[in-house]
C-alpha cells in the first residue's frame, strides 16, 4: 500500500517536471537547429545563432545594463533596508507589523499604473530622470524590498537578538560593532537568499523598463522584445542564454547558502 502510494506520488511529480521540462527542451533545439520548417526534425544543428548573439553588440550592452541597473538597486536596498529591519526589530519590534503592511504596497499596484503615475510625475521636472537609469533604479528598489524585508525579517526572528547584543555590550562592543561583527553573519543566508531572488526577478522586468525607459536606455528585456521580428532561431538562443543565466545565479544561491549552513 504504501509503495503503491510512493509510485502514485513519484509518477505526479514526474509527470509535471516533464511538462514543465518539453518546453524549455523544444527551445532549446529550436536555437540549435540551422533551419526547421515543415519537417519533423530539424535540418542540421548549429551554433550560428548563439555565436550571431554573444558577439553583437547591442546585446552585450543591453546585458550589462541590465546587470548594472539591478546590482545597483539591490546595493541601495542592501544598505537602506538592512540597518532599518535591524532597528525595527531591536529598538522598535511593534513596526514590524506596520512594516509587514507597508511592503505589500508595490504589489497593490500595478506596474503600468504606477509607471504613468510616474511618468506624468516626473514629466514636467526640471531634473531629467525619464529615460535615464536613474529611475529604473529607484523603482527596482521597490520592487526588491518586499522580498529583502521579508527574507531578511524571518532571520531576525530566528536568532535572539536582544541576547546577543547585551552580550556583546557586556563585552565592551558598541551596538554598530555587534550589529556588524555578530549579527550580520548569522542573517547571511537570509540575505543571500533575498539578493539572489530579488535579481533573478528584476533581470526579468519589462514593463518599467518599457514603459519608463524603453529604447533611450535599452535592457535585455528590451533588446529581447526589439528582436522579436528577427529570426526564431534568434530569439530562441537568447532566451536560453537568459535562461542558463538564471539558472547559474539560482546555483549558486544554492550553494552559498548551503556553505552557510555548513
Amino acid at each position: 500500500m504504501q509503495s503503491s502510494k510512493q509510485f502514485v506520488h513519484k509518477s505526479v511529480v514526474y509527470s509535471i517536471s516533464t511538462l514543465l521540462f518539453l518546453p524549455i527542451l523544444a527551445t532549446f533545439i529550436y536555437s540549435l537547429s540551422s533551419s526547421w520548417g515543415a519537417t519533423i526534425l530539424p535540418d542540421g544543428f548549429s551554433f550560428k545563432w548563439y555565436n550571431a548573439l554573444l558577439t553583437d553588440p547591442r546585446f552585450i550592452d543591453a546585458f550589462g545594463r541590465s546587470l548594472l541597473i539591478c546590482l545597483s538597486a539591490l546595493l541601495l536596498a542592501t544598505v537602506l533596508v538592512l540597518p532599518m529591519i535591524f532597528v525595527v526589530f531591536y529598538y522598535y519590534p511593534k513596526l514590524d507589523k506596520v512594516m509587514n503592511l507597508l511592503i505589500l504596497l508595490p504589489f497593490a499596484v500595478p506596474p503600468v499604473v504606477s509607471s504613468v503615475g510616474l511618468l506624468q510625475l516626473y514629466a514636467g521636472s526640471s531634473i531629467q530622470l525619464i529615460g535615464t537609469p536613474w529611475i529604473l533604479i529607484a523603482t527596482y528598489f521597490t520592487i526588491a524590498l518586499p522580498f529583502m524585508y521579508r527574507a531578511v525579517a524571518n532571520s531576525f526572528t530566528a536568532i535572539n537578538l536582544k541576547d546577543l547584543i547585551d552580550a556583546a555590550h557586556l563585552l565592551g562592543a558598541s551596538t554598530t560593532k555587534a550589529f556588524l561583527l555578530i549579527i550580520l553573519p548569522n542573517l547571511k543566508k537570509g540575505l543571500l537568499a533575498s539578493l539572489f531572488l530579488s535579481f533573478s526577478f528584476l533581470l526579468g522586468e519589462f514593463v518599467f523598463a518599457n514603459i519608463l525607459v524603453g529604447t533611450r536606455y535599452e535592457t535585455l528585456q528590451i533588446y529581447l522584445y526589439n528582436m522579436r521580428q528577427t529570426s526564431g532561431h534568434f530569439t530562441s538562443a537568447l532566451v536560453m542564454t537568459y535562461f542558463a543565466f538564471i539558472f547559474l545565479c539560482t546555483w549558486l544561491a544554492s550553494r552559498l547558502t548551503r556553505g552557510t549552513n555548513q
